[in-house]
């Protein structure tokens, strides 16, 4: 698996403001984490809490937040986690998906991939399209 990071701006829904950072994009994680000082300074509070378990098997609960992600210049709001103070910023695949992006990991970018709106039984077709194409 690789590691990449990307550049993304952070900011409150419907505010001026936004935070530039360097995102570690992580498939293993379901939500995009800010850390809680950077949200904080931006005026995004916490709307609700959710229960996560962390890589070391600890279930614990954080808070999240609507906020509005620009990444490579396409704005869209998202939910991020309050994650812990110095945490680093994650990229996770619940943001990806509402951008439209997966990960191509041999060349350690983000590519556009198409919606899905097929049944079931025409999965295999557009995973076929998917793989003959690096881009859409």
């Amino acid at each position: 698996m690789s590691h990449f990071w990307v550049p993304i701006q952070v900011g409150p829904r419907g505010g001026a403001r936004s935070e530039p950072l360097e995102a570690l994009v992580d498939t293993g994680s379901t939500y995009t984490w800010v850390a809680r000082e950077v949200l904080e300074a931006l005026g995004v509070e916490p709307q609700r809490e959710r229960p996560f378990l962390l890589a070391d098997g600890r279930l614990v609960q954080y808070p999240m937040a609507w906020v509005q992600i620009t990444l490579d210049g396409t704005e869209q709001p998202t939910i991020v986690v309050f994650a812990p103070t110095g945490s680093e910023p994650i990229l996770g695949v619940v943001t990806l998906e509402e951008f439209g992006l997966a990960v191509d990991p041999v060349n350690e970018r983000l590519i556009s991939v198409p919606g899905l709106a097929k049944g079931a039984e025409g999965l295999r077709e557009i995973q076929r399209a998917v793989i003959a194409r690096s881009e859409w």
